[in-house]
């Protein structure tokens, strides 16, 4: 693992570019001011307009591969994960930002809850210094969250613990900022023009959620359909891609555990009628897909609402967002009955790659589950139970362990990246000792670790007691999918691995039903593994019993042959 404070080689860089343009702005200002003369003195000569000063240097260096091993157990990926905005979730130096030494600190917090990953929301320097999908600097860390020095411990120090990080990479954009984008804009005949996708002029037809994707500059017209300061990269220039690469490649050569990549459909378009979802997408991310599997026991997930299995693919990423499941899962907690077939259904023939979730960062992909479920403690877990014990790998959303709402006064995807809830303060939330960045949750008086942490009963408390035994039950974790089924109200079904099965049933309604469930070892013994471990009638001679399940609750059984 290379120093914290080595670069790669190449031409340097120019951190403080915006200085420089506000500089040479100034001066030009300065240069046209004032001046009064008596009245037969001839006007003084307009002072030459200042060349603009010239763009840049980029680094674009190449990285070689120097580590590709790994500290984690086999099949870690297979556990759960958190997803943490890193500003939002624990600020260690109290200036109202979160930082990595902030998530080192809740190292033990997340392992003791069962967590076995953490997706980190980006971490890499950026343009707007609050979500990171601007970025600016490719290898280096946002400089609020702290440094290089401070991602090389959160990595020891997590893998320590049995938990893997990975990052976020936003590929498909770079922010307006980037010296790249910056050269690109600064003629045609620049040498990194065709690093971003140009037209002059600007093409017509084009409509992209609603907009207009296509923006116009001094120099032509860039393609940035998510903002005008998030331009594309051209991803069909062999040069972008590798850099793109060498970039995977520092990360991975530190000992990062992998990545969540953005907006995958969204990497290379043929026209008004084809920006999403072309072929070009899948076999970009069929590559990127080899060079991380070149590293030993690293993990990839891909964001791709428009097409989840089809990018979860071994083809493709390997594994994607169930987009397609999530509103789903909290239909049928709600007890739509339409509902539980898909759940139940849904793992049938999708990838066993997909990674389930109730809600993200993302305002598109639903609510906190708490709002989504309007507080309903009860239709809460029901919907937590059926996301954990399904296939795939779950991620759990940061604060979703003890039911945070939305922030209070805050629209959009702003709403849902408060400070984490860590005590009743409605203030500070625990998250800091200084003035918070941003507003807290709408419910922090209630929904705290603080509050929860001692109490069995607590959201807290069945977060923890769900993933954990996920965790210790490879069938649970890595296991085979069997006999899925809905009876009514309950929807069932069995994981098995090796010589260990569990069964897992969900009653969504309101009143206690039996079920009669098929497909068990002949003579198989059940035992309750959760909420209780009470002693069940076994199975008959053809692999069938009669299990009842109280309303709207979960059991977990362990079938014995």
């Amino acid at each position: 693992m290379p120093s914290h404070s080595a670069k790669p080689q190449g031409l340097p860089r120019t951190p403080r570019w915006a200085t420089l343009i506000a500089a040479f702005s100034l001066a030009g200002l300065c240069a046209c001011g004032g001046g009064g003369g008596g009245g037969a003195a001839s006007a003084p000569a307009p002072a030459p307009t200042p060349a603009p000063p010239p763009p840049p240097m980029v680094d674009v260096s190449p990285v070689a591969v120097t580590n590709t091993s790994s500290a984690l157990a086999a099949n870690w990926q297979r556990g759960a994960f958190m997803e943490i905005y890193v500003r939002g979730y624990n600020d260690s130096d109290g200036d109202g930002h979160g930082d990595l030494r902030g998530l080192i600190n809740k190292l033990d917090y997340l392992r003791d809850l069962g967590i076995t990953g953490i997706w980190l929301m980006p971490v890499t320097r950026s343009q707007d210094h609050d979500h990171g999908y601007a970025v600016t600097d490719y290898r280096d860390i946002e400089t609020a969250y702290g440094s290089l020095a401070d991602l090389d411990e959160l990595l020891r120090q997590a893998h320590a613990r049995g938990i893997g990080v990975i990052l976020d990479y936003v590929m498909n954009h770079s922010a307006g900022q980037h010296p790249l984008f910056l050269n690109s804009s600064y003629a045609a005949d620049n040498a990194y023009r065709n690093w971003y996708v140009w037209q002059n002029p600007a093409p017509t037809g084009w409509s992209i959620y609603g907009g207009n994707p296509w923006r116009t500059s001094s120099t032509g017209s860039y393609f940035a359909p998510f903002w005008d300061q998030m331009p594309d990269f051209n991803l069909r220039n062999t040069a972008v891609v590798n850099w793109h690469q060498d970039n995977l490649r520092f990360w991975m050569n530190r000992g990062v555990d992998g990545f969540r990549f953005d907006a995958v459909g969204n990497l290379v378009e043929n026209g008004p009628a084809a920006w999403e979802n072309q072929p070009e997408n899948y076999t970009l991310m069929r590559g990127i897909n080899t060079l991380v599997a070149g590293y030993s026991n690293r993990y990839m997930v891909c964001e791709a609402p428009a097409d989840p299995q089809g990018f979860g693919a071994s083809t493709a990423c390997g594994g994607a967002f169930a987009f397609d499941l999530q509103s789903h899962v909290v239909r049928a907690a709600k007890g739509d009955t339409a509902a539980l077939a898909t759940v139940t259904n849904y793992f049938k023939t999708a990838p066993v790659g997909m990674a389930t979730m109730v809600s993200n960062h993302d305002s598109f992909a639903g609510q906190r589950l708490w709002d989504q479920v309007a507080g309903n403690i009860t239709q809460y877990r029901l919907a937590a139970a059926t996301y954990l014990l399904l296939p795939g790998t779950p991620f759990v959303y940061y604060g979703e362990e003890v039911g945070m709402a939305g922030g209070a006064n805050l629209q959009g995807d702003a709403a849902l990246r408060t400070p984490m809830s860590w005590t009743n303060d409605t203030t500070r939330a625990g998250f800091t000792t200084g003035t918070p960045f941003r507003g807290v949750s709408a419910n922090v008086a209630s929904q705290n670790v603080q509050a929860q942490l001692a109490d069995p009963q607590s959201l807290l408390s069945f977060y923890k007691a769900i993933l954990n035994l996920r965790k210790g039950r490879p069938s649970l974790s890595v296991g085979s999918y069997l006999a899925p089924q809905v009876s009514g109200t309950v929807m069932a079904w069995q994981r098995s691995q090796g010589g260990e099965r569990s069964l897992v049933l969900i009653n969504v309604g309101t009143a206690a039903a039996t079920v009669p469930v098929a497909s068990l070892p002949a003579n198989a013994r059940l035992t309750e593994l959760y909420p209780g471990s009470t002693t069940l009638s076994a199975a008959d001679a053809s692999g069938n019993a009669s299990i009842s399940v109280p309303a709207q609750s979960l059991r977990i059984i362990d079938v014995l042959p």
